[in-house]
């Protein structure tokens, strides 16, 4: 239609007549909607108040979306709470502009959960929001009926479907763990638990051991959260979730549209339609278990479940959006909360664990026992140059010396052996002239890095190093020593003639290999990208590699980040994982030299030798775990400004106490190499910095709250440049 329309005689115009907004009248009870709108700005991290029409009172409920008018836009948001008057003058009230979709999409559990998130990482609901909750799919909410479910529960099921088989699986559990007994004491309470569980190797072991603590809160009625690393451990878990009877969440194999089944998968990269009907499933209670990647952190569930996080060290647990949330302090914080059990389980065990099991008399320690780790552990050797040498190796020097070929060769008799490469790529780090030591700075130990036209520049506090020597052997000479792993594919295909030879890495045509055959074949792979080893046809069980041999341990040296031995024990022992166990004739191979507490946590599958070393090393140099952080980043006015605000530099946060000694609080600040697009460096980015700030850990939501206020000072006032931070980091460069 025209916005002019001609008469009948086809002279005049007639214009269109607009139409009357409707009538809105308050609701009668509680006229008030503070409503948490889809505003990302820190300094709008607040309700807004909304009036509600009489019409949409009954459908306007805390925890629905809505559509609200907030300057000239019309944004998403959610109510969450109703009352009865506002401190916003009457004459700037608007009405909800209108209800999205009746039904509650977050709890009264659920609310609190995501403000306390956000305190804790100094974000706003917002944030936690827009990660947590995914976009309505309309098609979803036309299916669901109120007072009814589209999805079949059968939750009063499994506690009789799951009773013989989880009894069964303790027994296997109880003669294979240190604190089994107060580990299941745990699961069976009502009240908050901490576990912290290191995984014996064998293949899928770990996922057997979680599917039956998972299990066994189902069986008592309750829910359970599992965030993995990746979409390859979700399928491991998922697989022995299915061996207890548990389906998949999935349509109804008889094509009447319904879903059912009792574990639902969660993650940001699914299709919107299944995330939203997966989320919504738990949220109404007819799923009670979630898997996923980070995004299953807020899984909405209810009551004292279970929330379980695998390899919590992994960089794919700490989410890339303001705040920056980290999947293992978010299931913690929620276990708490719900009075459930959180659980950290993995081969490696992470430093903030070890420092966990030290400091809290309730942390329930999960280890192997001697005589289950001398049994389902494969045979370890550290080939340095120290071994080759009292073994006379006649290959010493070589990359893959002449005792490793012979024990590859053996393996090979037998069936698969795996070859762990590091990840292609390079770099240039610093290293001691004579003992190939990294060079550390001698203030904080953080790694030194190369500066043009300058001396050597400290990575974490920004300190020159000037008369440095090696903390090792005193050497003061340093050289540059290049990490690379181009060309370690072709040279290794010439290794072992006669068997097949296959490739599994991201960076090839064919990609990662899922799975191969258990038959003499040699599989080289790069951290993450190992294939299992399934069984061969017509034969039962569990198969796995005869022989895993890791090579170039030296790079461990050289991998930056203060994680970096903890991830290097991490990808180590998932690929020993693979191997089968010592009584089969399963053996471990590490081949170059690298830092001792690492390589003997691999060979005596004993994570806790690297996690007490690092807890140690860190309480001497003051880092996390035995202080609380915050990296803070930007432009260098802006951050000078944010520290001087929250007192990190002349104020009451500018000393942390450790060991009996002040030491200053803040490291840094250190340049940021600038951005380059297009082949040009942005002008913008060329004086950026980042510091870290450390507090006390009793003082860590003081000083988030602190950034917050500070950030959105800068925010609102349009002070210039960029400016953000991150609670307790990964990395602190």
């Amino acid at each position: 239609m025209h916005a002019e329309q001609l008469t009948l005689d086809g002279l005049a115009p007639r214009r269109r007549r607009k139409r009357a907004p409707a009538e809105k009248t308050p609701a009668a009870r509680h006229p008030i909607a503070r409503v948490v709108i889809d505003v990302q700005a820190t300094h709008l991290g607040r309700t807004f108040d909304y009036l509600v029409d009489e019409k949409q009172s009954d459908v306007a409920q805390p925890g629905v979306r809505v559509r609200v008018r907030f300057g000239h836009k019309l944004l998403d948001g959610f109510i969450w709470e109703r009352a009865d008057s506002s401190d916003t003058p009457s004459s700037s009230l608007r009405f909800i502009e209108r209800v999205a979709s009746p039904r509650i999409i977050l709890s009264p559990r659920m609310r609190d959960d995501i403000t306390r998130i956000a305190d804790a990482f100094g974000g706003t609901r917002a944030n936690i929001l827009r990660v947590a909750v995914p976009p309505r799919s309309a098609k979803v909410d036309k299916e669901w009926k109120p007072g009814g479910k589209a999805v079949a529960a059968r939750a009063d099921e499994l506690a009789v479907t799951l009773d013989e088989p989880t009894v069964k699986a303790f027994s296997r559990i109880e003669s294979s763990y240190a604190s089994a007994s107060r580990l299941k004491q745990t699961l069976d309470a009502r009240s908050y638990g901490h576990i912290i569980w290191d995984n014996l190797p064998g293949p899928r072991l770990w996922a057997k051991d979680l599917a039956w603590a998972v299990a066994t809160m189902l069986m008592h009625g309750r829910s359970a959260v599992v965030v993995l690393p990746d979409m390859r451990h979700v399928a491991d878990m998922a697989r022995s979730l299915a061996a207890y009877g548990l389906r998949p969440f999935a349509p109804s194999p008889t094509g009447n549209g319904v879903w059912g089944g009792d574990v639902a998968t969660l993650g940001a990269s699914m299709a919107p339609e299944l995330r939203y009907r997966s989320y919504m499933a738990v949220a109404e209670g007819a799923v009670r278990c979630v898997i996923g990647v980070r995004a299953a952190m807020y899984a909405p569930v209810e009551g004292p479940a279970l929330f379980a996080i695998v390899d919590d060290v992994a960089y794919q647990n700490a989410d890339g959006l303001m705040p920056y949330a980290q999947a293992r302090d978010v299931l913690r914080l929620r276990a708490k909360a719900h009075g459930g059990v959180f659980l950290a389980a993995g081969h490696a065990r992470s430093p903030i664990s070890q420092w966990e099991t030290t400091h809290d008399s309730h942390v329930v320690d999960v280890h192997a026992l001697p005589a289950a780790a001398r049994d389902l552990t494969p045979w370890g050797r550290w080939l340095n140059h120290e071994e080759l040498a009292r073994l006379a190796d006649p290959a010493i020097g070589a990359r893959v010396p002449h005792t490793a070929v012979t024990a590859m060769q053996r393996a090979l008799n037998k069936g698969p052996v795996l070859l762990s490469v590091p990840h292609r790529g390079a770099g240039t780090v610093l290293a001691c002239a004579h003992c190939h030591a990294r060079a550390r700075c001698l203030k904080c130990t953080g790694p030194l890095r190369q500066m043009p036209a300058a001396a050597p520049q400290c990575a974490w506090c920004g300190a020159a190093a000037v008369d440095w020597h090696c903390r090792s052997c005193s050497c003061p000479r340093m050289r540059g020593v290049r990490v690379s792993a181009e060309g370690t594919m072709r040279e290794l295909q010439g290794l072992v003639r006669g068997v097949p030879i296959m490739i599994s890495t991201p960076n090839q045509p064919r990609g990662i290999i899922e799975d191969v055959v258990d038959k003499p074949q040699l599989v080289i792979a790069t951290p993450g990208a190992e294939p299992r080893v399934a069984p061969a046809s017509g034969t039962a069980g569990t198969a796995g590699y005869r022989a895993v041999v890791i090579l170039d341990a030296w790079t461990s040296l050289y991998a930056p980040g203060l994680d970096a031995r903890v991830d290097a024990l991490t990808a180590w022992m998932r690929a020993a994982a693979l191997c089968v166990p010592r009584t089969q004739g399963g053996q471990v191979l590490l081949i170059g030299e690298s830092d001792p507490s690492l390589a003997q946590s691999l060979v005596m599958w004993d994570p806790r030798i690297l996690a007490a070393k690092e807890v140690e090393e860190r309480a001497a140099t003051v880092f996390p775990p035995s202080v609380a952080a915050a990296a803070v980043w930007g432009e260098r006015a802006a951050v000078m400004t944010l520290l001087d605000r929250i007192g990190a530099l002349d104020g009451d946060l500018s000393v942390v106490r450790a060991g009996g000694v002040d030491w200053p609080s803040v490291l840094g600040p250190v340049p940021i190499a600038p951005e380059r697009r297009m082949g040009r460096q942005l002008e913008e980015t060329s004086d950026r910095v980042r510091a870290l700030v450390r507090v006390p850990r009793d003082r860590a939501d003081g000083l988030a709250d602190r950034l917050r206020t500070a950030v959105a000072r800068h925010v609102a006032s349009r002070s210039h440049g960029e400016l953000r931070f991150a609670v307790d980091p990964k990395d602190v460069i």
